[in-house]
């Protein structure tokens, strides 16, 4: 089969008319002028505020906040921070769902040149304790849930000097605010805290006081593009959480690249749908950070799980962007009398973080008529590093071609050194101005992952002539089976096509005489009565009989991260429990 060299980029002559074919340094979009990119995130934010001061940022079950108003209780934010000694470099964990404080706590950090530690709300206690432990974090900003249950009980063994509370019910309006502490007591979202020595509240450090310095008083230059942002920590789905050193620049740059992929922004105009959420490095760069570099309206989603109220958001405010994941796409679809609703102002959406079928996709853009593209991208890359044209060339199964400004290779397993031929897979290795810094304070991870400008991904992708790639599984994940190798994502995917199949993946398992084996999970779609024989059958018809499936195991669903990812370590568990109690 022929090479590809990676001085060709076949996947140029793909990119629409628009986009350009080498990395964006300045986009007209954000606001780059003659004084060039934005050299922060804050820089940034400072300047949309400054573009469009009235227009409304941010709006929060019927609370609604201006880029003024935002960017006030922004600088507010940061000279509270700056009095409890906060300062530039110190990590602080932002510990929330999408609310208004999470954007004022993200930016008022960057205002005074500390580092954002986005943290998971559904972190338990150990993760928790791992992140500040690991970054060395001075402060933390959290719900008052999350103090009283999980952060209380171990603050003594870190490093927090200072823990903000606050709570869900901060920016709601009346009488949504009222209420709702009796609510949020009965879901385990809300707590009454008592007033402690090294605990703040969050409303009292953004309400003028006259004991607070004048804005005036802060730094004067917080940092720049090369400075680190964000310590991003990886899911864990293969071992301890690593911490991604992004920096300004990392994440400003695949900003513009996101906005140049997208043609026909309006900015000031534009609504997002903000349904990720903002401490998974998808929903920050996605929603959050392009946002408010085109100076959007942000509809804050803190449950994107309630389908219902989802649904009437977006009939009721409009957006004309939403980024989510194939599952949120899939819920929406299959919601009861969804034919009946108007979701027509959706214009374009993003999906990523797993891959979408071509029957959820074609479903939605029916029902909006919007177009969804399908884009890759990993946490150490900020993340976005490939994407489907929008109007262009669509590949069902592929992740798209690499965006402006980064190059992909498909390499070999065993060296990293030698390019593979068109359709043979290999390492995916990813170079561009969005691949981290490093790892925190892990200099051999990072030398491992980082080699010679190229980020070492570990998911196994395959090319084609046109330069679209596939990523068929992931290197700690690829199934050994009679010494075959086996790719678990082909079989992934062979089980989607059956039409009575909903969800489905696959793991392998211990085997004592093929070494390993194929397991598959699968959900079926309401109404049907597959068998186990039956979806061996089906894989018959596509896979080689070494990739099919030996044993089929029927859940009503899947495991998933947050940002819908199949969790296949836990099903692996599940299915080893399952092989000790047969034994």
């Amino acid at each position: 089969m022929d090479h590809v060299e990676i001085n060709d980029r076949p996947w140029l002559k793909f990119y629409e008319p628009s986009v350009p074919t080498s990395f964006p340094e300045t986009c007209t979009l954000c606001g780059d002028g003659d004084d060039g990119p934005a050299s922060s995130l804050w820089e940034q934010f400072e300047r949309t505020a400054h573009a469009w001061p009235d227009s409304i940022a941010i709006v929060f079950e019927g609370t609604s906040l201006t880029y003024r108003q935002l960017k006030a209780l922004t600088d507010q934010f940061a000279v509270a921070l700056c009095r409890l000694g906060v300062k530039h470099g110190d990590r602080v964990v932002i510990n929330l769902p999408n609310l208004p404080q999470t954007v004022i706590s993200y930016y008022a950090v960057h205002r005074i040149g500390a580092i954002a530690v986005m943290a998971n709300p559904m972190y338990v206690t150990p993760e928790l304790a791992h992140t500040f432990a690991d970054s060395g974090a001075a402060a933390v900003i959290t719900l008052d849930a999350y103090w009283v249950h999980k952060i209380r009980r171990i603050k003594t063994s870190t490093a927090l000097r200072a823990v903000i509370v606050t709570s869900i019910a901060d920016y709601l309006p009346f009488p949504k605010k009222q209420i709702f502490p009796i609510i949020g007591k009965r879901k385990g979202v809300w707590e009454k805290v008592r007033r402690e020595q090294g605990v703040y509240r969050f409303l009292d450090m953004v309400e003028p006081e006259e004991k607070w310095p004048d804005p005036a008083e802060l730094p004067a230059n917080p940092g720049g593009p090369d400075d680190p942002a964000c310590l991003q920590y990886t899911g864990g789905t293969t071992g301890i959480s690593k911490g991604a050193v992004l920096t300004h620049r990392n994440l400003i740059s695949n900003v513009h690249q996101i906005c140049v992929w997208f043609p026909g922004l309006q900015p000031g105009k534009e609504i997002f749908m903000c349904a990720l959420p903002f401490f998974h490095v998808f929903g920050m760069t996605v929603c959050l950070n392009t946002a408010i570099s085109i100076g959007a309206c942000m509809v804050l989603v803190t449950d994107p799980r309630n389908l219902k109220g989802l649904i009437g958001k977006i009939e009721k405010l409009r957006p004309t962007l939403f980024p989510a994941v194939p599952a949120l796409f899939e819920g929406i679809n299959r919601f009861p009398g969804i034919d009946r609703r108007d979701l027509s102002s959706i214009r374009g959406c993003f999906s990523g973080s797993a891959p979408l079928s071509l029957e959820v996709m074609s479903r939605f853009e029916a029902l909006t008529g919007a177009r969804i593209t399908e884009g890759f991208g990993l946490t150490e890359s900020s993340p976005v590093t490939h994407v489907n044209p929008l109007f262009g060339l669509r590949k069902e199964g592929s992740i798209g071609v690499p965006m402006p400004g980064t190059d992909a290779r498909v390499v070999d397993l065993e060296t990293g050194l030698v390019d593979l031929p068109v359709g043979e897979p290999g390492e995916l290795i990813i170079r561009g101005p969005q691949v981290m810094k490093e790892y925190w304070n892990q200099p051999e991870e990072t030398a491992i992952a980082l080699r010679d400008g190229w980020l070492y991904t570990g998911d196994i992708a395959t090319m084609d002539q046109d330069g679209y790639f596939f990523i068929v599984g992931r290197k700690k994940e690829m199934i050994i089976a009679g010494g075959y190798n086996i790719y678990p994502r082909e079989i992934d995917e062979v089980l989607y096509m059956h039409p009575e199949i909903q969800e489905a993946v696959v793991v392998g398992m211990p085997d004592q005489h093929r070494g390993e084996t194929v397991w598959a999970f699968v959900v079926l779609k309401p109404g049907a009565t597959l068998t186990a024989e039956s979806v061996e059958r089906w894989c018959a018809k596509y896979l080689a009989r070494y990739k099919i499936p030996r044993r089929v195991i029927f859940r009503d669903s899947l495991p998933r991260t947050t940002v819908g990812k199949v969790l296949r370590r836990e099903l692996k568990e599940i299915g080893l429990e399952m092989m000790k109690s047969e034994q």
